[in-house]
């Protein structure tokens, strides 16, 4: 017989985040997945190829929240994780949907893009040209990413 394990809750694991953090002088990157979700693979996929491991290895601490499972999997759903997404009006905008905090929980930046009919559009994994250079941005802006890397 297994012990169950207990999933932690997002508050545990963003509390954690932010010690390794402030510990390694980096900000924490926030990606909401579930184990269903393509577009989650190829962001995790896309933040572990050799062109961007190293970049995200030196500025962040990245964490996973899992968020809208299915009911096979819904155990495995961090509590906690779907109200910080419904603060964020981020509930119904698809996953991946991302976050990135300093090291003492200020919001410095989320994956929505602004359009320029003034909506609100989930980056998610950035998979056109606007999303790459919007992402891109983002990065500079929370981290020491330069334009050449």
């Amino acid at each position: 017989m297994q012990a169950q394990t207990t999933v932690p809750s997002a508050e545990e694991v963003l509390k954690a985040a932010y010690k390794q953090a402030s510990e390694q002088h980096k900000n924490v990157f926030v990606i909401f997945h579930a184990s269903w979700c393509g577009w989650c693979k190829k962001m995790d996929a896309s933040l572990n190829d050799s062109t961007c491991k190293k970049i995200f290895d030196d500025n962040y601490v990245t964490v996973h929240l899992t968020v809208h499972e299915n009911d096979e999997h819904k155990k495995e759903e961090n509590p906690g994780a779907d109200e910080i997404l419904k603060k964020l009006n981020a509930s119904d905008t698809g996953i991946p949907f991302w976050l990135v905090y300093n090291n003492e929980g200020k919001l410095l930046a989320t994956s929505f893009m602004q359009l320029a009919n003034k909506k609100k559009e989930n980056i998610g994994c950035p998979a056109n040209e606007k999303e790459v250079a919007a992402f891109t941005a983002i990065l500079k802006r929370t981290s020491s990413l330069t334009t050449k890397e």
